[in-house]
């Protein structure tokens, strides 16, 4: 499996951006696609995450980013978002793409991360 992601850089405080995570070499639709990031000197952590539509395509957000962050899929595409607005400092990390799946397993394929910094 392979997943790019794009779309970081340096974000103004208050600022939007989105995320984009190109899937290939996985059957997309059976996967629960998620995002996670990493700040430097901490764990990685989960952000947001939508699980595959043949079960509902639900999606989860961690508090810290729910109710200004959207993560959305493109089935035709192989393509998972990440939405983000009013953006903070504390959202500055290395933000992964995680493939977890196929169906009701749990193998995890990751992306090699997206820097974002958020800084004026």
């Amino acid at each position: 499996a392979q997943l790019v992601e794009s779309g970081g850089g340096l974000v103004q405080p208050g600022g939007s951006l989105r995320l984009s995570c190109v899937v290939s070499g996985i059957i997309f639709m059976r996967y629960d696609m998620n995002w996670y990031r990493q700040a430097s000197g901490k764990e990685r952590e989960f952000v947001a995450g939508i699980t595959r539509d043949e079960i509902g395509g639900m999606t989860n957000y961690a508090e810290s980013v729910k109710g200004r962050s959207t993560i959305s899929r493109d089935n035709a595409e192989n393509t998972v978002y990440l939405e983000m607005n009013s953006l903070k400092p504390d959202d500055t990390a290395v933000y992964y793409c995680n493939a977890r799946g196929p169906d009701y397993f749990t193998v995890d394929y990751w992306g090699q991360g997206t820097q974002v910094t958020v800084s004026s």
